[in-house]
């Protein structure tokens, strides 16, 4: 732990961190693109391919951006798959038990997702975690934006915590960015949607597990 004034506040990133959800993540993948009859996709090329804004992976993927009417098919087919899938996930290695014991020593740590909140807090809270968070805030609105602005928002709700004290902990390449748009440090999982290799490329922290996450960020804020 870093010393008394200095420990991290932790920013959770939820599909694919705290959520161990990329096998539904590939399989609503894979049913949007049989909406049209695009090439299905592994875990690995995925997790190579993977990017935000959204659009920008399906891009990589086809050669060329969708078109806005396939981007409304794609996103509304691979929303209805998957937050149906998403019900029977669990939260990944350790993560509960994590989550407890950094509350029970008295530190902060909140949730920020991507996804609709509408969805958000409900399955949070299914999972018996929400309170361990002073805040959890999903997307409102479009859903190709990035995270960054919705970082800025965040730590604006989180009375008393320093962008410096921040370590976001995610797994992609775009929860780095979000937390170099507000000044904070970041920590990637590789239980995510993104591979090794291209989580190396952004030039933070690599972990494989969130207890060692968990440890980096701590080292990251005490300096």
């Amino acid at each position: 732990m870093g010393k008394q004034g200095t420990q991290a506040h932790l920013v959770w990133d939820w599909n694919g961190t705290l959520l161990d959800d990329i096998g539904a993540v590939i399989a609503a993948t894979n049913a949007a693109f049989a909406e049209l009859g695009l090439e299905q996709i592994t875990l690995e090329r995925y997790r190579e391919l993977y990017c935000v804004p959204v659009p920008r992976f399906y891009e990589r993927l086809m050669g060329r951006l969708p078109t806005n009417d396939e981007w409304l098919v794609m996103d509304a087919a691979f929303h209805k798959h998957y937050w149906t899938r998403a019900e029977t996930c669990g939260l990944a290695a350790g993560a509960a038990e994590l989550l407890v014991r950094r509350q029970s020593a008295g530190l902060t740590q909140s949730l920020l997702s991507l996804a609709p909140h509408e969805h958000l807090v409900p399955i949070v809270r299914r999972h018996g975690i929400e309170e361990r968070f002073v805040r959890v805030d999903g997307r409102i609105g479009a859903s190709t934006a990035g995270k960054a602005e919705h970082m800025v928002r965040h730590l604006a709700q989180l009375a008393g915590v320093r962008a410096e004290h921040v370590v976001v902990i995610g797994d992609a390449a775009d929860d780095a960015v979000a937390a170099a748009h507000v000044g904070a440090k970041a920590v990637l999982y590789t239980g995510g949607s993104h591979s090794r290799a291209s989580l190396e490329r952004v030039g933070v922290p690599v972990v494989d597990s969130l207890e060692e996450a968990v440890e980096v960020a701590e080292e990251l804020v005490a300096g």
